[in-house]
């Protein structure tokens, strides 16, 4: 009988659908002449164009509307390359106008306008283009998990500050949209403006707060019909040069040249492509000294993995940092044999990205990236011999994605990730489907997946991953519900990245937000959640918590969070001791942070964090705290300080082995990070920029113990000479100073001087002085590189010719 109320239910979140609250609607006008993208609206078709106007605050005072002293009044026009926004902002204060200069998708301290387009009208994805008081553009995709501002469009855009406030014209060719092929176009369509002096958010279509699905809540764009856009194909070529020296007085000169290709095959589907990539100029990573028995997570910095990469994402079963990272295997060795070189890396060949959506909202994404074969040397030293050992061979990467849209909240998706390595290698083929259903008035949501791994090494094994998870959506008081499971033999590490299967887990969480301001809050968040872990094979409690949070925006647009984190029960750890079966023993413990943000709007703001925690045995606890301020010179220059330090006492870890003994330490840890940035905007298209991170963190053992079966340590030694043999002291440093200039639409000249270095001990000196010393006397490296990318539109070319 329940389960029979189960399919009910889902029957009807998979076919119930009603229209959203009153949308509003705006008619584009076919644009029967030349339009000047200048800031003027100065044709005389602007002028005849609707209007969209009554804008209606989103928050912090969510349903008011805006005032007439600042009024807002949108037009569009459109023709056959493109559709054209004009802006007319109303401040009856311009000289109030808030204009900080930034990169691009820095949004910063500025006032900003922004439309919303939807090209299919089904209210699940959105193409937002922002742009600043100062001129500065911003654009991402937009989906109800987030947005996505790694997604670059080609776009243009001018700015002009006037005495009753701003005026933005822009200019978005087709080619930076996705809409179907239909005759008679009905885009989904918003309008955004922040006062940022104040921090209010409007919209020209209510979004109402009080409904957690914001992106089915638009107006519409009517109008466009009968547009014959032109070829979508755009060639992006490069040229790169490095000059690197290291401190040993070594010197190397490489220069590298490919290209980019983006070739929409039609109004809807589009293929991007890159032959003969570098990625050099790319953002260093924030290494850690990592003592536990997971890998470290690093971003992703590489503009062709970034880019537009929401459908890629359906399954969550890419970690597009496996593409080119590190070999797979180690060379085997002989005891007279040593490895004298390993590659950190692999080499990318080329890659592909097709994605889409058809008119029925079908989304189609195929990626396909192929790295080289790398090979690892290995020294004989008794026959003074040398061999290469293929560690990585020719893999082939293939990601494709299926995502079937519906009832303009609702999706179900289908996903595969296929891993093939030349020869004898391990491969991998692992497939999730997964569902996300709203209700007809998006007020609970019904949300999941089932996926199932296949690996096909020495013995061939298989698991899988299932989830369930109910949430209701909207309304002052909300709550979520999750369920899973995670066989042990579940895989997806060979393109995705999973840290922890053999579970099953049970989370809750019920949150109270305020939507409209009160006396002390602009915006107020309070939570309680807990959520238990057990393993599967011994039934033991891996992890249970009960945590609270509370956070908001104070009237004066400060921020403030507040938390705490309790286990209540002794937990166990089935990764810390290496070696599968094996666990131990991980106290009851109590964690608390607490957040304050002042208002960046103020030239000089502050960041503060401190946190701690305590177990239930004496001593054995940590501290810490982040403090960052920042100073805002002007409207060109900013400047931010960071440093970030923790120290635990008592930590207890894996070592070592010791034939069959697994051996812990007891240890102190401290971890000091210190960070700088500054920006220097010479004007909207041209900034320098400095980034510079060093990082010290060590690990003093006092105490080894041996694990024994029940999770549990037996006490071993304390003697110096044994502790302090697995001692560890690492120092990194990272500077980067880069200018970048946009010289014309996506082309760029872009000068980057970079150094960095790596110390790393297994003695501890805590003199942080001497640490810098050490560090800046060994292996320092520099690169100095120059690369220029240039945009060439196809239709530009033919016109030429």
């Amino acid at each position: 009988m329940i389960q029979f109320r189960l399919i009910i239910v889902v029957i009807l979140l998979l076919f119930g659908y009603s229209a959203m609250a009153q949308k509003k609607s705006l008619n584009a006008v076919f644009a029967s002449e030349n339009i000047s993208v200048d800031g003027n609206l100065s044709e005389s078709l602007w002028q005849s164009a609707p209007i969209a106007t009554d804008f209606i605050m989103f928050e912090p005072d969510n349903g008011k509307l805006l005032s007439n002293d600042k009024r807002t009044e949108v037009r569009v026009l459109y023709d056959n390359n493109a559709i054209y926004v004009g802006a007319i902002l109303y401040d009856d204060e311009p000289d109030k106008i808030l204009k900080e200069i930034t990169d691009r998708d820095d949004f910063g301290t500025s006032e900003h306008f922004g439309i919303y387009i939807n090209g299919y009208n089904d209210g699940q994805q959105d193409f937002r283009f922002f742009v600043s008081a100062a001129g500065v553009q911003m654009d991402c995709l937009a989906t109800e998990q987030g947005e996505d501002y790694s997604w670059n469009a080609i776009w243009d855009s001018e700015v002009r500050v006037t005495d009753f406030g701003w005026v933005v014209e822009m200019k978005i060719p087709y080619a930076a949209l996705r809409f179907s092929n239909e005759d008679i176009q009905t885009w989904g369509v918003n309008f955004y403006r922040e006062i940022r002096r104040d921090r209010q958010k409007y919209t020209w279509n209510h979004v109402d707060a009080n409904i957690a699905t914001k992106l089915p809540q638009t107006g519409e764009l009517t109008g466009i019909q009968n547009i014959k856009t032109p070829t979508r194909l755009f060639f992006i070529p490069y040229s790169s040069y490095y000059y690197n020296h290291t401190e040993t007085g070594e010197t190397d000169h490489t220069f590298k040249a490919g290209m980019d290709i983006k070739y929409g095959i039609n109004d809807s589907f589009t293929l991007d492509a890159i032959l003969i990539p570098d990625f050099g100029q790319t953002r260093f990573d924030n290494v850690i000294l990592n003592l536990t028995p997971y890998e470290q997570q690093f971003n992703e910095n590489r503009p062709f993995f970034t880019e537009g990469t929401d459908i890629f994402n359906k399954g969550a079963l890419l970690y597009s940092r496996r593409i080119g990272a590190e070999p797979s295997t180690y060379p085997e060795t002989t005891p007279d044999e040593i490895v004298t070189t390993f590659p950190a890396t692999v080499d990318l060949i080329n890659a592909i990205k097709i994605s889409g959506r058809t008119n029925n909202g079908l989304g189609v994404g195929f990626l396909n990236a192929i790295t080289e074969r790398t090979y690892a040397t290995v020294r004989n030293q008794d026959l003074e011999q040398e061999r290469k050992v293929v560690v990585e061979p020719l893999v082939n990467y293939n990601l494709i994605v299926l995502d079937q849209r519906f009832n303009q909240n609702s999706s179900v998706s289908f996903a595969n990730s296929n891993v093939i390595r030349d020869g004898g290698f391990r491969d991998a083929n692992v497939s999730a489907i997964a569902w996300d259903l709203n209700t007809k008035e998006n007020t609970y949501k019904l949300a999941g997946d089932f996926k199932y791994s296949y690996i096909n090494t020495v013995q061939d094994y298989s698991g899988f991953k299932t989830g369930l998870n109910f949430i209701k959506t909207s309304g002052k008081h909300r709550f979520d519900i999750f369920g899973k499971y995670i066989s042990a033999d579940y895989d997806i590490n060979d393109m995705g990245i999973i840290f922890q299967t053999n579970y099953h887990n049970a989370y809750a969480n019920y949150s109270y937000r305020i939507l409209n301001p009160t006396k002390v809050f602009n915006t107020f968040l309070g939570e309680i959640t807990s959520s238990v872990e057990i393993q599967n094979t011994t039934g033991k409690t891996q992890d249970y918590y009960i945590s609270i949070n509370t956070m908001g925006n104070t009237r004066s647009n400060d921020w403030l969070q507040l938390g705490m984190q309790y286990r209540p029960l002794e937990t166990f750890d089935f990764y810390q001791p290496r070696v599968l079966g094996r666990f131990s023993y991980r106290p009851r413990e109590l964690s608390a942070w607490f957040t304050f943000s002042s208002n960046y709007n103020r030239p000089f703001a502050i960041d503060i964090n401190p946190s701690m925690h305590v177990t239930e045995e004496d001593g054995r606890n940590g501290y810490g705290a982040i403090f960052s301020p920042r100073y805002r010179i002007s409207d060109k220059i900013l400047l931010i300080y960071k440093i970030d330090y923790y120290k635990e006492l008592k930590d207890q870890g894996f070592v070592d082995f010791s034939g069959d003994d697994i051996i812990y330490a007891e240890r102190n840890r401290e971890t000091i990070s210190n960070e700088f940035s500054g920006r220097y905007s010479i004007n909207n298209k041209m900034t320098i920029n400095l980034t510079a991170r060093h990082y010290w963190s060590y690990s003093d053992n006092h105490d080894l113990f041996s694990l024994n079966p029940q999770g549990y340590l037996d006490f071993i030694t304390a003697d110096p000479a044994l502790t302090h043999a697995y001692d560890q002291n690492l120092n990194l440093w990272n500077f980067d100073l880069s200018y970048s200039w946009w010289f014309a639409p996506a082309s760029q000249i872009s000068i980057l001087y970079r150094n960095n270095s790596i110390d790393y001990r297994d003695t501890v000196d805590r003199g942080y002085r001497h640490n810098l010393d050490k560090l800046f006397n060994n292996n320092l490296n520099s690169v100095l590189s120059f690369s220029v990318r240039y945009f060439v539109d196809y239709n530009s070319l033919k016109k030429k010719s």
